[in-house]
């Protein structure tokens, strides 16, 4: 192989390597994770601050089978990050 079968090489390489990472992507954005603050999230997260701050507990609001308690307590952290709010769970 010489120097410009070598160069030739590289830039197909690099060629795939650009379309896999664009292919990547979109299939991270298609199936990736939690979304944190979309609308989705955001609905969510102000029916279960609504229901907080009205007096139920995070085990009543979870009984009510619309969010998980996972989800209920990652909700409490962050309300409490944003309300400066350090009273224990």
């Amino acid at each position: 192989m010489n120097l410009q079968e070598a160069i030739t090489r590289i830039e197909e390489l690099e060629s795939q390597v650009a379309a896999l990472t664009n292919e990547n992507e979109k299939l991270r954005e298609s199936i990736g994770g939690r979304r944190k603050h979309d609308e989705k999230w955001m609905t969510s997260y102000n029916d279960f601050v609504t229901k907080y701050e009205g007096g139920m507990t995070v085990m009543e609001i979870v009984d009510e089978g619309a969010i998980s308690r996972r989800t209920a307590y990652r909700y409490l952290k962050y309300y409490r990050d944003m309300t400066n709010d350090n009273n224990k769970m």
